[in-house]
């Protein structure tokens, strides 16, 4: 399953519905990977996507370093951006302590969210995320991005911030 969902995203990245709905079965999929469109359905989609998450750390490091030596990245811009998953993607998401109700930018506030902060590099290529509570504000999540990948990708070259 996590080989139908990488060569999936690759080929036209889409969620996992889409792929379990329709994009899996009218590509030749199938066909290369020996996985008959009737197993991937959208719980084994997940349920693969589960048990990539405590691989995390280690997938954005190895990526990280294939990324750099196939495309020369460099890492001393990154950008980020803060979304919202709207409410209709977690369920009731009662079992998630970071769904909570905060600021709806498609305008849902009856329902709880999940924020995630996209990492990208200086010319798009994404290179990781970090999930915050859906009542966190965009603003608060900056110092903790900058430490975070400064520890995973160090610090860029710039002066110091003289308090």
């Amino acid at each position: 399953m996590v080989l139908v969902l990488v060569l999936s995203r690759l080929c036209d990245p889409c969620s996992e519905l889409h792929i379990a709905e329709l994009a899996y079965e009218q590509s030749a999929l199938s066909d290369l990977l020996g996985v008959p469109a009737v197993a991937v359905n959208e719980a084994r989609l997940y349920r693969a996507v589960d048990q990539l998450l405590p691989h995390k750390a280690a997938l954005e490091k190895h990526l990280k370093a294939r990324l750099g030596e196939l495309f020369g990245l460099s890492y001393d811009v990154l950008l980020y951006d803060v979304l919202p998953l709207v409410p209709a993607r977690l369920g009731q998401a009662k079992a998630n302590p970071l769904a909570q109700r905060g600021y709806s930018r498609d305008n849902r506030p009856d329902g709880k969210q999940v924020c995630i902060a996209l990492v990208v590099s200086r010319c798009g290529m994404p290179i990781g995320y970090e999930l915050f509570a859906g009542n966190k504000a965009d603003v608060t999540t900056v110092q903790q991005i900058v430490t975070t990948m400064e520890k995973r990708y160090g610090q860029a070259e710039r002066e110091p911030c003289q308090n």
